[in-house]
């Protein structure tokens, strides 16, 4: 539904579908931000377009999300998968797809907000021809991921140049906490406005709730201590390092332990040779019959792993934010996560949960211990946990943030102003 009263953005997110079900190949955390960042918006009274690339044929070209609300999938390249780091070749169809679809149904977006390099690079074209006012979330960076792979994609040129090119080039970017902030300052560039906004949750659907009743649900032994991961099958998400200390405990002979990882797409998806390594592990560990590959789940039924989890475990070389840590906090669940990234922001040490040594069995195997066995303690910071998150980071709160963002990059926009003077909100902006 169109509205002329309404002031009509755009979101781009062009390999994570905001109506693509979470779990799947290339669809996470991202997609998780823009849906919920596009539906939040239109509650409080934008006009949202969330454009992204069509991957199967079958699939939607419009998705209503709400009446202001919706998700468009642009022809890019082939209607199949294509993994990111070869999509850069098919941008240009994308932005020409974008411009065509903007005049067919009469549009104009005076601003866009991009979400990761490749629709940063579509933004900076669509700049060019407009006067379009392009604020951007990098969700993660070429200069963290190359630092750790054996094999540099030959994309990496391209995507470091983009990356800097936006910063220096975009009215504002948005770091998801101040350590991406710090990250982006380093490692990409020192010019460039950069405003921190993290990410939210939705605080209805991750919540506390009984236990007893969720564990019921899914089936599961009320005296079982279940150690819980969620998000993708990606060798820098740390699975190993988790199944590893999971063997460490079992070797001392704890009884009773259960490990539910869930996530992972469709058969024969890239991200399933990472699961079928995984599996290997766990079978020659001896863990087979204590550990569950749950598979994809939806969002309906994921607060019923959060809360029927004692402990949820994060064991990624690197997040800029981590948004599992923010859900399974909500529910009440403390977690043990890497010491890197955003994790330092959205966990407090003791209050909501433990950060340990990145890759570090054994300090992930004490760090699951202590909670899985301070009965007191974790009692406390269930509510410390779910209490925290709903001050931080609930997606109202975050998106006010944007919303006031946006409103101040399109006024001085028509002032035609040049010096930086915005001054964030007050909402949700404790540490």
């Amino acid at each position: 539904m169109l509205s002329l009263n309404r002031q009509a953005i755009a979101l781009i997110s062009d390999h994570a579908d905001p109506a693509a079900e979470v779990g799947s190949e290339e669809a996470g955390g991202q997609n998780v931000y823009v849906r919920h960042v596009g539906e939040t918006l239109a509650a409080l009274g934008w006009q949202v377009d969330m454009f992204t690339r069509k991957v199967h044929a079958s699939d939607d070209a419009i998705v209503q999300h709400s009446p202001y609300c919706r998700t468009i999938r642009l022809k890019a390249g082939a209607e199949a998968y294509i993994s990111r780091d070869n999509l850069f070749e098919h941008m240009p169809e994308f932005v020409n797809s974008f411009q065509s679809f903007q005049r067919t149904q009469g549009m104009n977006y005076p601003l866009i907000h991009t979400n990761y390099w490749l629709s940063a690079w579509a933004g900076m074209e669509l700049q060019k021809t407009s006067g379009i006012q392009l604020v951007h979330t990098y969700h993660s960076l070429g200069a963290v991921k190359y630092q750790s792979l054996a094999e540099i994609p030959q994309v990496a040129n391209t995507r470091l140049r983009i990356e800097r090119e936006i910063l220096e080039r975009a009215n504002c970017v948005v770091a998801t906490s101040p350590q991406e902030q710090e990250t982006l300052r380093s490692l990409v560039s020192t010019r460039g406005q950069i405003e921190v906004i993290p990410c939210g949750t939705d605080t209805t659907n991750f919540r506390l709730t009984s236990k007893v009743h969720a564990r019921a649900k899914l089936k599961l032994d009320s005296q079982e201590k279940v150690i819980l991961y969620v998000g993708r099958f990606d060798e820098r998400k740390g699975i190993e390092t988790l199944v590893r200390a999971f063997a460490l405990l079992k070797s001392h002979d704890l009884k009773n332990l259960k490990l539910i990882i869930v996530g992972g797409s469709s058969v024969n998806m890239p991200d399933g040779a990472e699961r079928n390594r995984i599996e290997n592990i766990v079978g020659k560990l001896g863990l087979k019959d204590s550990t569950v590959f749950a598979g994809r789940i939806g969002h309906d039924i994921l607060p019923l792993y959060y809360t029927a989890a004692d402990v949820c475990v994060i064991p990624s070389h690197y997040e800029p934010f981590g948004l599992v840590a923010i859900e399974a906090m909500a529910c009440g669940v403390p977690v043990v996560a890497s010491n890197v990234g955003g994790l330092k922001f959205t966990i407090i040490p003791e209050e909501t949960g433990l950060l340990v040594e990145p890759k570090n069995i054994e300090a992930f195997a004490n760090g699951i211990h202590r909670i899985l066995f301070d009965e007191l303690w974790v009692r406390k910071m269930r509510k410390q946990a779910s209490a925290n998150v709903n001050q931080r980071f609930s997606w109202t709160g975050v998106t006010i943030q944007l919303s006031e963002l946006y409103r101040h990059v399109l006024a001085r926009s028509i002032m035609h102003e040049q010096a930086w003077s915005y001054k964030m909100p007050s909402i949700n902006r404790s540490a």
